[in-house]
């Protein structure tokens, strides 16, 4: 069991922000505004999950499809048996083992939950994240609420486009309109794992940090994969097939069949510059080739994930044509960080 999807000890007395800025964005989200706020995965664009309004101000802001739900974030102390029917065992069990950290539950949601957290459906959302200016500040709401209080909170970004992982890059999404509270670098860098529980049986809905294997230890039974076969899944953050996508074309692809690309760009747009990102000990002659803006991509898949979109952030300012990204090992271990690069190049897939 991953033991650092746990907060250290003391964190939360040694926040980046103050209690007087905590406080601030706490009542700002009491009146109905959204604030922007750091959480181990990735920035969160929050509203209070039981204002309608607020809620309908995320979607707005992001550009997202009303009917594409929202997770709700939870303080350590909140109790998820307010937000849903009722708390199958299964749940308190992965509860225990992965909260406070980046694990998402699809649960049942209770009948006093306003189904617009939801996209309509009957199931909710629920996680509650490890950072602790996320905690300070789901906790000083949450007061607020008679300790019932939950935001809910996409990541921080336009729909459809990278996910932010700093500060800096909500601010560089949304200008100065938004509310921004600075925790510094996510530390994870993609967004949760989402397991849905509300049909019986558990069914890995998005992949992120903690594994199908950490998830199988603690059940017993290995989670349902995502093979396109589900048709009675919930609608789930994150899970359309065009998805984390930066602005500048981007192509997934073996290596094998980038090299050739490469050549063919090389001779016949000379003047056009090509981003590579690859593995050191694959990208050969091209690391170093006239017209190639290469980049080494880590070989540990939770730092490829830390650094990711950061990195295409970056490559939409490298003056690029085009983003070529060698395909990982079809692992286990490379499941989410796959996941994340495969619906960012179907982006651009019917674009030829």
């Amino acid at each position: 069991m991953p033991d650092q999807q746990k907060p250290a000890e003391g964190a939360a007395n040694a926040l980046p922000v103050t209690a007087a800025q905590i406080e601030q964005a706490a009542a700002l989200l009491d009146a109905g505004g959204l604030v922007a706020f750091p959480t181990e995965t990735v920035y969160g664009l929050g509203g209070d999950a039981e204002n309608p309004d607020a809620v309908a101000r995320i979607y707005a802001a992001k550009g997202r499809p009303a009917n594409h739900p929202v997770i709700v974030h939870l303080a350590p102390q909140g109790d998820p048996n307010y937000w849903v029917e009722y708390l199958p065992a299964e749940a308190q069990r992965l509860i225990d083992a992965f909260w406070p950290g980046p694990l998402t539950l699809i649960l049942k949601r209770a009948a006093r939950i306003n189904p617009a957290v939801s996209g309509g459906q009957d199931s909710v959302g629920l996680r509650c994240p490890s950072h602790p200016v996320a905690q300070a500040l789901l906790e000083a709401f949450s007061a607020l609420r008679d300790g019932h209080g939950g935001v809910a909170a996409p990541s921080a970004n336009r729909f459809g486009h990278v996910s932010p992982t700093t500060a800096q890059h909500v601010r560089d999404e949304f200008g100065g309109t938004i509310h921004v509270l600075d925790g510094g670098a996510s530390d994870v860098g993609i967004e949760s794992t989402i397991v849905d529980l509300s049909r019986g049986f558990p069914a890995l809905l998005r992949p992120g940090r903690v594994t199908p294997q950490d998830i199988a230890d603690v059940l017993g039974e290995a989670p349902r994969l995502p093979d396109g076969s589900d048709a009675t899944a919930p609608r789930a953050s994150g899970t359309l097939k065009a998805h984390y996508a930066p602005r500048t074309p981007l192509a997934l692809l073996p290596f094998e069949a980038i090299e050739p690309l490469l050549a063919a760009r090389h001779a016949d747009r000379a003047d056009e510059r090509v981003a590579l990102v690859a593995r050191a000990s694959r990208a050969g002659r091209w690391a170093d080739a006239e017209g190639v803006h290469f980049v080494a991509a880590p070989e540990d898949p939770h730092v490829y994930a830390r650094e990711l979109y950061g990195l295409l952030r970056a490559l939409d300012r490298a003056n690029v044509a085009r983003i070529l990204i060698e395909k990982l090992p079809d692992t286990i271990e490379w499941i989410a960080v796959n996941d994340r690069l495969g619906r960012a190049a179907a982006a651009f897939e019917a674009q030829g």
